[in-house]
């Protein structure tokens, strides 16, 4: 039995949160909404009307299943908006604390710190808004890259370094985040860091200033886990990159365990020095690739179940097609049709969420890199990369090649060169040549060559347009 309101009110957020996690606990239930117990019902004191709406309809049903295991003899749940504005010091004793709050910081875990105090620090606190793997949507092109990063935490140091590499939005800090958070789960006494090239690059600076240098040494090489996220950013640092190096045969040479990412691999950063390449490249690499549209529809599945959004299935289905490349557009467009969903009051129809999200449609539409077109061309053409790229004239290679040039000056901003030098290193001219060749045959509807025997140009478009709006 429980003693106090107190209690009644710790238990029921300890069982929230154990069922919302505890970045999406404090996203809805942070430090803007207040708890009380009054009249037999548990209040929840929020700052407006807007707020109180979200959370009845997102959060109704779960809190009233809690409340009737907790607090059998309770009235329900009610929602109050404050009429005072919140003053920075909690006056109700039941005032909910935040469960999570992100810095600037590095991530750390420090054997040393007591994981009895009362007190946590803003690391701490950092750690519980980190992804995990559970919540990972594992497609055809992370599978891999998933499957390596959950055996890390378990045997630290036994493949290393790691590196992960892809453009953005395919998953690459969620898997970090998940790896250090798993390590620290697994092995209390290990010392793990998880931080960017950005921090780091600016922790250095800090310690050559300062005169702080053997300290930030010992706090990167003195560790079981060194986790660096974005570390292109290194490019062009030459101090710093000296140090990364250093860094990097500490760890490597005592056993330890170097978690890497960036947005291409490591054999295309050659302007981080050749030893550092070639350290970067000797343990395992794994490429994320964008989500197909299968893994898309999953992703967007998971973000509506996650934040109690009822879209419909086709609403859905609009939102993975149209929408690829950098899953957070997903997620920001299930925002906005969430918001319209709130203030309107209605249901989302399919014709509503295409107007709704006309811009961002035509934002994702349009970018598109040059290996997006590769990849479509040889998915749709049935060639792999060497040979889009190789000097083999043959027309059922040389026509994909040229019409994956033409597409590259519709779809991208890359000039003559940078395309000619990206498939094959080819001249501008050849670039010039491939674009006036395509639309010679689009004029003419010419047929094509293609491993698969010959093809209407115009039918080659229309399939490789269609993989770089779907994936798929």
């Amino acid at each position: 039995m429980f003693k106090d309101d107190r209690e009644i009110v710790s238990a029921i957020r300890s069982k929230l949160v154990e069922q919302l996690g505890n970045e999406r606990f404090e996203l809805w239930f942070g430090d803007q909404v207040q708890w009380k117990l009054v009249d037999h019902r548990l209040q929840l004191q929020v700052p407006d009307h807007f707020s109180a709406e979200r959370l009845r309809r997102s959060f109704h049903k779960i809190l009233l299943d809690l409340i009737a295991t907790q607090w059998p003899d309770s009235e329900g749940v009610k929602y109050v908006v404050s009429s005072q504005p919140k003053s920075l010091e909690p006056e109700d004793p039941l005032a909910a604390e935040p469960v999570s709050s992100r810095d600037q910081q590095p991530a750390l875990a420090d054997p040393k710190t007591s994981p009895q105090r009362k007190v946590r620090n803003s690391r701490s606190k950092q750690s519980a808004g980190f992804a995990r793997f559970d919540d990972f949507v594992v497609g055809p092109g992370s599978q891999v890259a998933v499957t390596a990063a959950e055996s890390i935490p378990q045997r630290l140091g036994r493949v290393s370094p790691l590196f992960l590499y892809g453009p953005s939005g395919t998953g690459k800090t969620h898997l970090l985040q998940s790896i250090w958070k798993s390590a620290r789960s697994h092995v209390k006494r290990q010392k793990a860091v998880f931080m960017t090239a950005e921090q780091f690059t600016s922790g250095f600076l800090e310690a050559l200033q300062g005169s702080g240098l053997p300290s930030f040494r010992r706090k990167y090489r003195d560790t079981d886990l060194l986790i660096i996220d974005d570390i292109q950013f290194f490019i062009g640092k030459r101090a710093t990159l000296q140090e990364v190096h250093y860094t990097v045969d500490s760890l490597l040479r005592n056993g330890k365990q170097l978690v890497l990412a960036a947005n291409r691999p490591p054999a295309e950063l050659t302007q981080m020095g050749p030893d550092l390449t070639a350290r970067m490249s000797a343990g395992l690499v794994c490429c994320l690739e964008p989500a197909d549209l299968a893994t898309r529809l999953q992703i967007a599945r998971q973000y509506t179940e996650q934040r109690q959004v009822q879209l419909s299935d086709a609403v859905l289905q609009l939102l993975a097609s149209r929408i690829r490349g950098d899953a957070r557009y997903l997620q920001g467009a299930i925002h906005r049709l969430e918001a319209m969903m709130t203030a309107y009051q209605q249901t989302m129809t399919v014709e509503v969420a295409e107007s709704a999200l006309a811009d961002l449609f035509h934002t994702t539409r349009q970018a598109v890199q040059l290996p997006d077109i590769e990849k479509a061309i040889c998915t749709v053409f049935g060639l792999d990369a060497k040979t889009l790229q190789s000097n083999r004239r043959s027309k059922s290679v040389s026509h994909p090649r040229m019409l994956a040039m033409w597409l590259a000056r519709k779809y991208t901003r890359a000039a003559y060169a940078e395309i000619g030098e990206f498939f094959g290193h080819r001249a501008h001219n050849t670039v010039i040549s491939a674009q006036q060749r395509v639309k010679t045959w689009l004029s003419r509807g010419t047929q094509i060559h293609t491993s698969q025997g010959n093809w209407q140009v115009e039918d080659a478009v229309r399939r490789v347009e269609a993989y770089l709006m779907t994936g798929s």
